[in-house]
C-alpha cells in the first residue's frame, strides 16, 4: 500500500496538515463561526445555477453539514448567513475566489 493512496496526513502528528485546513468564519447570528471547506461548497453551489433563494439555501445547508456541526435551532440563521456569503461569493470576479 502507498502511502498517497491514503490521504494527506501531517508528517509530525499525523493528522489535518495545516494546508489543507480549509476554515473560514463568517458572522452567524451576531457570532463569528467557522466553516470549513466553505469556499469549496459557495463554488460548488454556484456551479447549479440555483434560481431561488430558498434552494441556494437547502443547498448550502446541505453541503456544510457534511463538513459542519449546524444546531438545529440555528439552521434559520445559518442558512441567512450562508445565502448573504453566497451571494458575496458570486459577486467576486472568478480570479479572486479562494
Amino acid at each position: 500500500m502507498t502511502i498517497d493512496k491514503e490521504g494527506k496526513y501531517c508528517t509530525i502528528c499525523g493528522g489535518i496538515p495545516p494546508s489543507e485546513i480549509g476554515i473560514r468564519r463568517i458572522l452567524i447570528d451576531g457570532k463569528e463561526t467557522g466553516i470549513d471547506k466553505l469556499d469549496w461548497i459557495l463554488g460548488e453551489v454556484a456551479k447549479l445555477r440555483p434560481a431561488t433563494d430558498d434552494v441556494i439555501r437547502e443547498e448550502l445547508l446541505k453541503r456544510v453539514r457534511e463538513f459542519n456541526y449546524v444546531p438545529t435551532k440555528k439552521a434559520d440563521a445559518y442558512g441567512e448567513a450562508l445565502v448573504k456569503e453566497y451571494r458575496t461569493f458570486r459577486e467576486k470576479k472568478p480570479e479572486e475566489r479562494a
